[in-house]
């Protein structure tokens, strides 16, 4: 006989977890639930899901100095990367989630990728196994100064309006990063970007990113919940009708030469293929601890080490403070909830990145948009994590979803980021004039790195020029000092290469 306080004893159940998640999330402290920490996570994993797709292309096609790819083989094995990138990012996005209790997802850092693949594995004698060891000393070096407090004390060290700066710039700069995977800005040499092709708008793929992008527009206006989400999903549908009926295809041909220049960008929108396969785990543990050292030598190793650390420390600063003020989880003094914690995990993901051979993984901007969407907590980080996981056998679902289709929340996100530039100041010079570099720095270099270190520079010299440099922290002194040497590291390095 079937008690009939059963339905009672299901919701007491049913109240009993979702107040246990309360408490361990600090869900309602937030002022957020549940569901909006789930749509949030979903949110940002379809922002981010390209990286399955695009660290593979990266890490994947570049031979080291001994003509080996990644993994071992003379031939590329991108199904292996593909697969490590979405075991690494999950695992770590949800450790960020349970240790950090914070909605910033984790992955293969796409800035780092690319030095390891064009500046570090190019140098003479050095290997992938190599490369990879160095980004785990990298992340240990980092863990120690994440326990020791130097690196939380150089984030408290950065005057507010640099802070802001810090985030205003990275609005514009995925912003921009939005507009030109989609299409809708383009290089071409001569002037410089330009609108579309040859400065028109043409192609299925583009209208696909328009119509999502103004649909998403109104929806946010109108105030939509779900809106970020709903975009992305609709626009994949409408992707693959277009696909269906266009037969559109890619930007590239199987040699990855240009062949279409209205094609998709980067994966095509088809149901067309095999949805379960079996994961190669060929990847994991590519690495070697200290043959770096052996094969270029303790100075070489020990400035490409230096440069990554500096390219992860303010990535990751950079990427809190976006993800913090977009979502209002700032605490009434302005600091960012266990920051502490934050960057513990942040460290181990760039250990555990190089151990599991897909490159430093750190803190990725797109979190914004879960943020935006309204993730407050780290549980909707165990969302976008379990997505990850779930990729490693069904990898096809990443790649459905077209670029075009996912582009048009990063310019939003610009947009709600860009809003915070009335914090600022500007009529303190000494401030606004680093604010600006700052701001205008990360998308005209393509970097946040560059963008937070010439705000830095600025700020420090205005400040030692004028006589007032007691009003620096000793910290940002000290910074301003090492990201000079990090803007010049090509040049020593290409001196001790030559020596």
């Amino acid at each position: 006989m079937i008690p009939q306080s059963t339905p009672s004893a299901h919701a007491a159940d049913s109240t009993q977890t979702h107040g246990y998640l309360d408490r361990f999330f600090e869900i309602s402290t937030r002022r957020s639930s549940v569901g909006r920490e789930v749509r949030g996570g979903v949110a940002t994993f379809f922002s981010m899901a390209y990286i399955v797709v695009l660290n593979p292309l990266i890490l994947g096609t570049v031979a080291d100095s001994a003509g080996e790819f990644l993994g071992g083989g003379d031939v590329p094995n991108l199904p292996a990367i593909a697969a490590a990138t979405s075991l690494v990012s999950g695992l770590l996005t949800i450790l960020m989630g349970l240790v950090g209790n914070f909605p910033m997802a984790v992955s293969s850092s796409l800035g780092l990728s690319a030095l390891l693949t064009y500046g570090i594995v190019a140098l003479p004698g050095m290997t992938w196994a190599d490369a990879m060891g160095l980004v785990v000393i990298e992340g240990i070096i980092l863990l120690i100064l994440v326990l020791t407090g130097f690196r939380t004390a150089i984030f408290n060290a950065v005057p507010p309006e640099l802070k802001t700066a810090i985030s205003v710039g990275i609005g514009l700069f995925i912003a921009m990063i939005g507009m030109i995977n989609a299409g809708f800005i383009s290089y071409e040499g001569g002037p410089g970007f330009q609108l579309g092709m040859g400065g028109y708008i043409s192609g299925w793929p583009l209208v696909i990113f328009l119509i999502a992008l103004f649909a998403l527009f109104v929806m946010w206006a109108s105030g939509l919940r779900g809106a970020i989400l709903l975009s992305i999903v609709g626009a994949t549908v409408l992707a693959l009708v277009f696909e269906a009926i266009f037969h559109v295809g890619p930007q590239t041909g199987d040699d990855g030469e240009p062949a279409n220049e209205h094609g998709w960008g980067l994966s095509v929108p088809t149901l067309d293929q095999q949805w379960l396969s079996l994961p190669d785990f060929s990847v994991l543990g590519s690495f070697n601890l200290l043959g770096s050292w052996q094969h270029i030598g303790i100075i070489a190793a020990a400035l490409a080490v230096f440069t990554m650390l500096l390219a992860n420390f303010f990535d990751l600063l950079g990427t809190m403070v976006a993800v913090a003020k977009t979502g209002g989880i700032e605490d009434v003094d302005g600091e960012i909830p266990h920051s502490r914690r934050i960057m513990v995990a942040d460290a181990l993901g760039a250990i555990g990145g190089g151990m599991g051979g897909t490159s430093s993984n750190s803190g990725f901007i797109e979190s914004t948009v879960g943020a935006g969407d309204g993730a407050r907590t780290g549980l909707a980080n165990v969302v976008t994590g379990v997505l990850f996981l779930v990729t490693i056998l069904l990898a096809p679902l990443a790649a459905v979803i077209p670029t075009e289709a996912a582009a048009p929340t990063l310019v939003l996100v610009g947009f709600l980021m860009m809003q915070q530039i009335t914090d600022i100041d500007w009529k303190d010079l000494e401030l606004a004039i680093p604010a600006y570099m700052t701001i205008v720095m990360m998308p005209f270099s393509y970097s946040i790195t560059n963008g937070i270190g010439a705000g830095f520079l600025t700020y420090a010299i205005i400040k030692i020029v004028r006589g007032r440099i007691r009003e620096v922290h000793p910290l940002m002194l000290l910074t301003s000092a090492l990201f000079l040497v990090y803007f010049v590291s090509g040049p020593l390095q290409d001196l001790l290469g030559a020596a």
